[in-house]
């Protein structure tokens, strides 16, 4: 706009011809006779692009995008997993990450539009020495349980330095499974972190936030702490805090994307979490951000440095006396 309207100056007010008026501004004279038959520039045409490669698999797109309507918000298909599962089910080697991207940015919108549904749209690095910290939270995952529509609690650990993760999914976010996720977890990971680790102000460990990061805890919670030796850190509430634990908050979302797309279909809470560990054990090969090393590799160095399994495992059960008739 501002182009144009120096060109429509300088030809108003110097009288400058067509030729001079390229040359002063390095543009073509069409762009010059464009700017002297009107103030307001033409639109941009943008070329129609085809995609032979994808034409084949458009309707098994449409398909997945079409079930995600009725998906969790937080376990749709991304552009990544709808690539994946092309390659897996459809054998489409030659398609690329980008031309699925570009198509499913543009489907998404109709096919929910179509449906007559509102269109929803929707990381900082960080520094740990080895084996001093770890993360952990819960996430929602929903479930296909039995035939049923379920929502579970995912629970996630995650170590600060390598970034291996143990999730465990249990129907409720009781003290019981959060202290049995935490005996999962350590085992799993093959020792308790040697500094702390790092929470919201979950309701299984806190009684009750007082100013600052001052907490009242559990009496269990504290019992639990002090028999695996670890330190709790309790991030600030609401939004600001997420920050304070951001490869557990990623973790969670990356973990079901990758391992819950579509919903896992299973009878039992013991076949999700034996469907979860196998998640986690595919986990170690792959490698975070532009890091050489492998999870798996870092892990293998860190877990020697790592804080010992006590002896005798903490009784995770809670006990109650029914009143005297």
């Amino acid at each position: 706009m501002e182009l144009f309207a120096a060109i429509r100056r300088d030809a108003r007010v110097e009288g400058c011809s067509i030729r001079e008026l390229a040359d002063k501004y390095h543009v073509h004279r069409r762009t010059v006779r464009q700017a002297l038959a009107s103030a307001i520039p033409p639109p941009r045409r943008t070329p129609a692009r085809t995609s032979p490669r994808l034409e084949p698999f458009r309707g098994f797109i449409d398909d997945m995008l079409r079930s995600d309507l009725d998906a969790p918000k937080k376990q749709r298909h991304t552009a990544r997993r709808i690539l994946a599962r092309l390659i897996d089910e459809r054998g489409a080697t030659d398609l690329s990450y980008s031309t699925v991207r570009d198509y499913v940015r543009k489907r998404r919108p109709e096919i929910a539009a179509e449906a007559g549904k509102p269109v929803e749209e929707g990381c900082v690095p960080q520094a740990h020495p080895p084996a001093a910290e770890a993360e952990v939270d819960f996430h929602d995952l929903w479930v296909i349980l039995r035939g049923i529509k379920t929502k579970t609690a995912l629970f996630t650990m995650r170590l600060s330095f390598s970034g291996r993760a143990a999730h465990r999914a249990s129907l409720s976010q009781g003290q019981e499974a959060f202290l049995e996720s935490h005996v999962y977890a350590f085992d799993r990971l093959d020792g308790v972190p040697i500094d702390k680790i790092r929470y919201d102000n979950l309701k299984p460990a806190v009684s009750r936030v007082l100013f600052g990061r001052t907490r009242v805890e559990s009496d269990r919670w504290v019992a639990f702490k002090s028999h695996y030796g670890f330190d709790s850190f309790y991030c600030r509430p609401g939004h600001e805090g997420s920050h304070e634990k951001g490869g557990v908050e990623g973790e969670g979302g990356r973990f079901r994307r990758n391992h819950c797309v579509p919903m896992p279909a299973v009878d039992s809470i013991e076949e999700l979490n034996a469907l979860l560990e196998a998640g986690d054990d595919a986990d170690d090969a792959r490698r975070i951000g532009n890091r050489t090393s492998s999870v798996g590799t870092d892990w293998a160095f860190e877990k020697t440095l790592l804080r010992p399994l006590p002896a005798e495992p903490f009784d995770t059960a809670s006990r109650s006396t029914p009143p005297s008739p």
